[in-house]
């Protein structure tokens, strides 16, 4: 998955064929996550588990709920085309489902967050892309 740029210049991902399927759940307002047959769920989408290295896995939608497990918060915002929206949290959120995902947390102030918070998937349409993020629960 490579970076693009939105017509406001802010970086956005760039799905391949492996990813497709994840971008457009998201464009629909969906979770889905990749869930090999023997070892369960695993992010990011790859061609192979990361586990058994099986290319059999197939996409399984997912509870959109999860807990903070680390976070920090960008107050000046590292990217010139993210600055105006400093200060903004990005966390590594524990998915119900096991695995871990980097997203933005949205809809609250980035001073109340706390680790192990209850925080639920929120998706944002930008250009032709769709993004996951979380907020708290």
């Amino acid at each position: 998955m490579g970076v693009q740029h939105g017509t406001n210049g802010r970086p956005l991902p760039w799905p391949n064929p492996t990813t497709q399927p994840f971008f457009d759940a998201a464009r629909r307002g969906e979770l889905l996550l990749p869930c090999c047959p023997r070892d369960g769920f695993f992010f990011y989408p790859r061609s192979r588990c990361p586990h058994c290295l099986g290319s059999d896995w197939h996409w399984e939608p997912a509870s959109g709920r999860g807990r903070i497990h680390s976070f920090t918060i960008d107050r000046i915002g590292h990217l010139p085309a993210l600055a105006p929206e400093a200060p903004f949290a990005i966390a590594i959120v524990e998915l119900q489902e096991g695995p871990h995902m980097t997203a933005r947390i949205v809809d609250c102030d980035p001073e109340a967050l706390a680790v192990d918070q209850p925080v639920v998937a929120r998706f944002e349409q930008v250009d032709d892309t769709a993004l996951v993020h979380f907020a708290p629960a």
